[in-house]
């Protein structure tokens, strides 16, 4: 199949809505006892709100949504600090867009441009090397975020850096890795997750093995699923029948993209690159060990937290939610937006509260663009 078309195609829909609705029977699951499966990427989300399958599915089944958003697990002190380096005089400060909105304490990055902070918008840290090359005599900081999908790029760009000898470039790294907050929410007794629909893009990267231990030491089943509707439905359907056969395995739906042992270069330049920190916060779950990455010594003059000396540079430094906001609970699955009191109400898209609402990833935006009038009356 080469179309987006074929991924979208009425009859195979119903077809395998067909299947799920008869392997939810199998299963016993009903609406009052469902089976829990939670979709870990923020992608998976939204497709499954643009689409409505949480509407087509039969309710023995309940998506449960995970902490794949990178921008939404951004604890709110990371982007003050953010803020900080950009304020000062002589900095170029760069990040991808879906950053820029993100509030902090005192004001989100985009408030800051406002201000006057030289802010860009980059869409690779190739481009903010560019900068850096045209304006030597400024301070160019890239905000590097994100899972393994993007860690790479900006791996390469580092190496790339360093091999220029481009002194007045710098990566303030945010980067962290999807297994470690997987284990924490399987550790959490109050989580009740039946299965996974791990996410495709960090896949395409890692590949499938590092997923091993959610099947291997917790009997959960998982399978790394591709973003179109047909992609989402196969992949909720091998969960369900891995279910019911009592198996937990680590399954591959998303083939045509994602290798079983993922990019070797990648791999290759993350490892030189980076190394894991001794733990990272993570918004609404807390510090999480060896779950984020930081610049290796040979590659230290290049890390903004030193350069700067902030960030755990400086010592890790935690930042309590705003009043009445729930993105903590909404982030591991505890509760949906809707439940949180300021969903729709002091926590929208033009003016949001939570990152949840801000990112293009992020549940709570999920449910106010695909649900409109409909969502916000649920929460009221």
């Amino acid at each position: 199949m080469k179309f987006a078309e074929e991924f979208r195609n009425p009859e195979a829909a119903r077809k395998l809505l067909a299947a799920i609705e008869r392997v939810v029977g199998e299963i016993g699951a009903t609406a009052e006892k469902p089976v829990h499966i939670m979709e870990i990427c923020g992608g998976h989300t939204h497709a499954i709100f643009r689409y409505g399958l949480d509407k087509l599915t039969p309710p023995g089944l309940e998506f449960i949504h995970g902490p794949g958003c990178p921008v939404c697990v951004l604890p709110m002190s990371r982007v003050d600090e953010c803020v900080q380096i950009a304020e000062r005089e002589g900095v170029i400060f760069t990040t991808f867009g879906d950053a820029m909105r993100v509030p902090g304490t005192r004001k989100s990055l985009m408030q800051a441009k406002a201000d006057g902070a030289d802010i860009r918008m980059v869409y690779s840290p190739l481009d903010a090397l560019e900068l850096a090359r045209r304006n030597p005599e400024r301070e160019v900081v890239f905000f590097g975020l994100g899972f393994e999908t993007t860690t790479p790029s900006t791996a390469f760009t580092l190496q790339q850096a360093a091999r220029e000898g481009i002194t007045n470039f710098s990566v303030f790294c945010n980067h962290i890795t999807v297994p470690p907050p997987i284990k924490a929410l399987l550790d959490d007794p109050h989580m009740l997750l039946d299965g996974f629909v791990g996410p495709g893009h960090v896949s395409m990267v890692i590949g499938v093995h590092p997923y091993d231990f959610i099947a291997e030491e917790y009997h959960k089943p998982i399978v790394v699923a591709g973003f179109e509707p047909l992609d989402l439905l196969q992949s909720v359907l091998m969960v369900l029948e891995q279910i019911r056969d009592g198996r937990a395995e680590v399954e591959n739906q998303y083939a045509r993209v994602v290798p079983e042992h993922g990019n070797p270069a990648s791999i290759a330049a993350m490892a030189d690159v980076y190394e894991p920190r001794p733990s990272f916060e993570w918004r609404g779950l807390g510090e999480i060990d060896a779950s984020g990455l930081r610049i290796r010594e040979a590659y230290r003059a290049f890390d903004a937290e030193e350069k700067f000396g902030i960030g755990y540079a400086a010592g890790p430094r935690h930042v309590e939610e705003p009043e009445g906001c729930e993105c903590g609970a909404v982030m591991t699955g505890r509760i949906k937006p809707v439940a949180c009191p300021q969903f729709g109400k002091g926590c929208t898209p033009e003016m949001p509260l939570g990152a949840l609402m801000v990112s293009s990833e992020g549940a709570c935006a999920a449910y106010y663009q695909y649900g409109g009038a409909r969502a916000v009356e649920a929460a009221e």
